[in-house]
C-alpha cells in the first residue's frame, strides 16, 4: 500500500508537549523606499522532540523565518513563543548551525567545541569530560588537536554541530547546513544527525530545499510557497526508518512533495 501525504501525525512517545509556537508572523522588509512582504500568516507549532524540515525554493522566506526563529531578525508583526513566553532575542536554548563554515579558525577542534562552555561555572575536569563526550558523539577523538583548516568540510560540520549541541539548547535550528558537501559526505551528516537525534531526543527545525533530504530527515515537512512566504501545507513523514531513496515507498513520497512544489 502506498503512503499517504497527511497533516495529522501519529502518536510517537518520543515526542511529547508543544515547545514552539508561531502565531500569524509576517516579516516586511524596506527596499528603495519600497516595503516588500518576505513572509506572511506564518503558523505552526512544534513539539518537543519533533524533527521538522521546512522545504522549499529559494527566495521563499526559509532562512529568515529560520533567524526569526534564532532571535536574529525581529518580526514586523505575530508572535514566537518558546514554552510559552516570547522569544525577543539570540539565546542558547536555540542554537543555530549554518551553511558557511564558522569555526574560530585560530582554534582547535576541542577548543571549538569547548567555547561555549566558558562562564558556565564548570570546572576544568567538567569541561574535559563534557568536550570529550561530545568529540566522541561526532567521531572525531582522533582529531581533537587539529584546526579547522586542517580537516575537511565534513569535519567541521561534525565539530559546528558539537559546538552547539554541547550547550543543551532546547531547540536546534539548521539553515542548510549539508548543501555545501558531496553527496557521499552529506548522506553520512544526515545519517549522524539521526544518530545524535536519538541519542539526545533534540527538537530540530531544519531549513533545506532538498526534497530527498527533507523525506530521509523528517517527521513533519513545512512546504512553503513565495511571494510572500507561506507554509502551503504541513506533511507528516509516514515512512520507516531508516529511509532509503531507492525504495518504492520514498520514492512515491518524493513525487507527492515534487508535486506540491510545483503546484
Amino acid at each position: 500500500m502506498k503512503p499517504e501525504l497527511t497533516a495529522t501525525p501519529k502518536s510517537d512517545p518520543g515526542i511529547s508537549k508543544t515547545i514552539l509556537k508561531i502565531n500569524n508572523l509576517k516579516k516586511v522588509f524596506r527596499v528603495n523606499g519600497i516595503f516588500l512582504a518576505v513572509l506572511d500568516g506564518i503558523d505552526f507549532t512544534v513539539k518537543k522532540g519533533e524533527m521538522i524540515c521546512i522545504l522549499g525554493r529559494s527566495g521563499c522566506g526559509k532562512s529568515t523565518l529560520l533567524k526569526m526563529l534564532a532571535g536574529f531578525l525581529a518580526p514586523s508583526s505575530g508572535e514566537i513563543l518558546l514554552n510559552g513566553k516570547p522569544v525577543t532575542n539570540p539565546g542558547t536554548d536555540r542554537c543555530v548551525v549554518f551553511q558557511e563554515d564558522t569555526l574560530f579558525p585560530w582554534l582547535t577542534v576541542q577548543e571549538n567545541i569547548a567555547f561555549g562552555l566558558k562562564g558556565r561555572n564548570k570546572d576544568k575536569k567538567g569541561i574535559r569530560k563534557e568536550v570529550d563526550r561530545f568529540i566522541a558523539l561526532v567521531g572525531l577523538t582522533e582529531f581533537r588537536d587539529y584546526l579547522p583548516r586542517e580537516i575537511s568540510g565534513g569535519m567541521k560540520q561534525r565539530v559546528a554541530l558539537a559546538r552547539v549541541l554541547i550547550l543543551k539548547p532546547k531547540i536546534l535550528l539548521m539553515d542548510e547546513p549539508f548543501a555545501s558537501l558531496d553527496a557521499q559526505t552529506r548522506e553520512e551528516m544526515q545519517n549522524l544527525l539521526l544518530s545524535l537525534r536519538e541519542k539526545l531526543s533534540h527538537t530540530i527545525i531544519f531549513v533545506t530545499h532538498d526534497v530527498n533530504e527533507a523525506v530521509t530527515l523528517s517527521d513533519r515537512i513545512l512546504v512553503m510557497s513565495k511571494n510572500p512566504g507561506r507554509i502551503r501545507e504541513d506533511i507528516h513523514v509516514d515512512l520507516v526508518r531508516p529511509r532509503k531513496m531507492e525504495k518504492q515507498e520514498f520514492i512515491f513520497f518524493r513525487r507527492k512533495l515534487y508535486k506540491h512544489l510545483c503546484d
